[in-house]
């Protein structure tokens, strides 16, 4: 994912996806306690006896889609749905602290809730996109959204696979009322041996002068106390002339302490520096129309590069890979006929 799109995980096998009905709430709320008690037990189990609970009041439907994201799920429901923040690995871990970067979602949201305007949260979490479980091979992936007056979009997607695979990836768009780069974040652990980390102020405009340059100078104090975050990433995927600033925090490191050390720190300044960005920007209704477009252009570019959409049409077939990486992860993308070459350039 430009950052985002770096949710290169090994994913399989989904269980159903559940819509809910009008009067399905008490049952929800039933599945999302029954989970947030019983995490670490077989999943195979707890889906079992949710299903069980939520009976009449949930159907079967497998083709819900994002395209028109409703905003009625309460935030307490959301966060705690599929038992979020979870304790437990679903996979295989020697460690004591299984979920490597759970600790960046708990801060991350609690931040959110202290510090926009008018939060709300759609229904992204209760729909066939929140919640992916590969039970076979130990895996599973998370995915909620926001939004409040500062952002028109805030997506968080948490992948557990044990010590395998762990990713946090968050991507923050402002409000298009605000001419402001997006804030994307990714955060990945392999075998707990190799690690990949991009946070960055992702500006919409390819000349610097006419985005970046009224911010990075914001950002390469932070940067600058950081010589772990300061690596060049790869031109496999992304042009880092497009939709990437000079003053991207970008890392692959071996030594663990730099998760806790330099990356949680330098990630949290680098949020509420965005964050303030927000509040120190005028409105300016009028230009809203071109932001909101750039913005486009950043989601068709992202979603056609991203290289875990050929993972997912592996593992979920083609139909539904599309879906998730235009539909959810990238909503405002245009999906090209055909589809778009996947997991490189075009």
């Amino acid at each position: 994912m430009r950052p985002q799109h770096l949710l290169i995980v090994p994913l399989a096998i989904t269980v159903d996806a559940f819509s809910p009905s009008t009067s399905s709430k008490p049952a929800i709320r039933q599945m999302n306690m029954l989970r947030t008690f019983t995490d670490g037990i077989d999943v195979a189990d707890v889906e079992s006896i949710g299903k069980h609970l939520a009976g009449a009041n949930m159907s079967i439907n497998p083709l819900v889609t994002m395209s028109e994201p409703t905003f009625s799920t309460p935030i307490e429901e959301a966060e705690i749905a599929h038992g979020m923040p979870w304790c437990g690995t679903i996979g295989e871990s020697d460690k004591e602290e299984p979920l490597l970067y759970m600790p960046f979602w708990e801060w991350q949201l609690e931040h959110m809730k202290g510090s926009l305007t008018n939060l709300e949260t759609d229904d992204s979490s209760l729909s066939e996109f929140g919640y992916r479980a590969n039970e076979d091979k130990k895996a599973r992936i998370v995915s909620q959204c926001y939004k409040s007056d500062e952002y028109r979009k805030i997506r968080m997607t948490y992948y557990d696979a044990g010590d395998n695979t762990q990713v946090f990836n968050s991507v923050w768009y402002p409000d298009p009322k605000y001419n402001l780069p997006v804030l994307g974040i990714d955060l990945l652990a392999f075998n707990r041996k190799k690690y990949l980390a991009i946070v960055d102020f992702q500006p919409l405009y390819e000349n610097e002068e006419d985005h970046a340059s009224t911010f990075e100078h914001r950002l390469s104090p932070i940067k600058d106390q950081y010589e772990s975050l300061k690596g060049r990433m790869s031109s496999k995927f992304y042009d880092e002339t497009q939709f990437f600033s000079q003053e991207m925090l970008f890392a692959r490191f071996e030594d663990e302490k730099v998760v806790t050390d330099d990356l949680f720190p330098a990630f949290k300044r680098y949020v509420m520096m965005h964050n303030r960005l927000v509040r120190e920007t005028d409105a300016d209704e009028d230009g809203a129309g071109e932001v909101l477009d750039r913005q486009r252009a950043y989601d068709t570019y992202s979603a056609e590069r991203d290289p875990a959409t050929g993972l997912f049409a592996a593992m979920f077939g083609k139909e539904w890979a599309d879906d998730y990486v235009f539909d959810f992860l990238f909503s405002m993308s245009d999906k090209k006929e055909g589809g778009p070459p996947k997991g490189g350039k075009r």
